[in-house]
């Protein structure tokens, strides 16, 4: 089934049906025609009736507000703003305005697009060197899954029955780690090789100003939807629904969310989620025939007996991620792997944690790992959907810029695996 499955992704088939036709093979093998049929009957109801679920489009449309609301563009104003003047001060900014957008967004792919069309223009007419300026903003990009909300997270929260805004909480501190990192990164390489960004003048505080108030409508936002789901006002649909209908006011209230849009929004976020949702099906059929070979099960018993680290394990599931970052999306790895992977990972002794602090602290470094994938050559879609629209920088400028900042996601990842308070710590203190 994994063969088939790699086969039909080298041909270009759609993941979803890439999943789902070695799924519905082999569980026919498994099984018998009416086994599969009653399969079929039941399984697309069960999975789009999910409550839960209906917080992935909210989500998504709440990005949508934001991206043709014209926020993006106020939220890399107010950043170069302030550290424009810095030699490679727009780059940060690029980062710093990634990390703020991807608070309202959830996507790491729309996160990239977005803060892409806005900086790289500004880049290219100051000077700055095409690879550091399409690196950064690849980079900046997986900021949008790091940072909460994160439709990647939403999904292992409902295929791990976890909670979800406990799952947040915990991704804030690593994703603001990440963001001040990305942020240093770019200060290091400047300083290394001062010709790949020129320092500008700094503008007068008035203007500094300006472009601070104009981002206010995203901070208020911010607060109002983790604000009410931290502290119990709202669950987290509840909280994607309330973001969502302020992100369209207030990118009303802006002039720069029409009627044309406003339409964009929607059609946008009705794209991106049946595309979710088949990836689910597919999954869905692929995970009920891996259930059927009682592979899941038989892997955590072998992991349980391997005569090693505990730690080691956990590093070699975080390897094969990467790996398989450079074939496949973050959606479809998590719903392929998580059904199969999560039970082989809870019956490890890690660090003492229990099952909910293992399962969230296991959530969290996935996450980060898909982020690395996201950049990691040979693939990484995201330098893929940067450089479609910096289309005259050559995409081994790119590759060659995202190694800094993959070598600070290595050691963020170390730290992270190696010291679980730093994920958990802000969701004890919230919960």
């Amino acid at each position: 089934m994994f063969a088939l499955m790699l086969l039909l992704m080298a041909v270009r088939i759609p993941i979803a049906a890439a999943m789902f036709i070695p799924g519905a093979l082999g569980y026919w093998a498994l099984t018998n025609d009416t086994a599969l049929l009653n399969q079929l009957k039941g399984t697309a109801v069960a999975r789009l009736t999910v409550y839960d679920l209906s917080v992935i489009p909210l989500f998504l449309l709440m990005g949508q507000f934001a991206t043709q609301g014209g926020l993006s563009r106020a939220l890399f104003q107010a950043a170069a703003a302030f550290v424009g003047h810095i030699r490679g001060g727009l780059a940060m900014a690029s980062v710093l305005a990634a990390g703020a957008f991807g608070a309202v967004c959830g996507s790491s792919v729309a996160t990239a697009a977005t803060i892409t069309q806005v900086a790289y223009p500004q880049m290219k007419a100051h000077g700055y060197a095409g690879g550091l300026s399409t690196a950064t903003l690849a980079t900046g990009g997986t900021l949008g899954i790091l940072i909460p909300p994160s439709v990647p997270l939403v999904v292992y929260a409902i295929l791990t029955e976890q909670n979800i805004g406990k799952l947040f909480a915990a991704a804030m501190v690593p994703g603001i780690l990440a963001m001040l990192g990305y942020v240093l990164v770019v200060g290091l390489v400047c300083r290394v090789q001062p010709h790949l960004a020129p320092a500008l003048d700094p503008l007068p505080w008035v203007q500094r100003w300006r472009a601070l108030w104009g981002i206010w409508p995203i901070v208020l936002i911010f607060i109002l939807v983790f604000g009410g789901i931290y502290t119990g006002v709202f669950s987290p649909t509840e909280g994607a629904a309330v973001g969502a209908v302020a992100t369209l006011v207030a990118g009303w209230a802006r002039g720069e969310l029409n009627w044309a849009g406003l339409q964009r929004s929607f059609l946008g976020t009705a794209e991106t989620s049946a595309m979710v949702f088949l990836i689910f099906l597919g999954a869905d059929m692929m995970n009920a025939s891996l259930a059927l070979t009682q592979m899941p099960a038989g892997l955590a018993d072998w992991v349980s007996h391997l005569q090693v680290s505990p730690l080691w394990i956990v590093a070699a599931v975080l390897v094969f991620y990467v790996m398989l970052g450079c074939v496949m999306d973050e959606l479809s790895m998590m719903l392929l792997t998580i059904p199969v992977l999560f039970p082989a990972i809870m019956g490890l002794d890690l660090w003492g944690l229990n099952a909910e602090s293992k399962a969230i602290w296991f959530g969290i470094l996935v996450l980060m790992t898909v982020g690395i994938g996201m950049t990691a050559p040979p693939v990484g879609l995201n330098v893929y959907v940067v450089n479609n629209i910096a289309r005259e920088v050559p995409m081994g400028d790119t590759y060659r810029g995202v190694w800094p900042f993959l070598a600070w996601d290595v050691v963020r990842l170390g730290l992270m695996l190696c010291f679980p308070t730093l994920t958990l710590g802000l969701m004890s203190w919230f919960f």
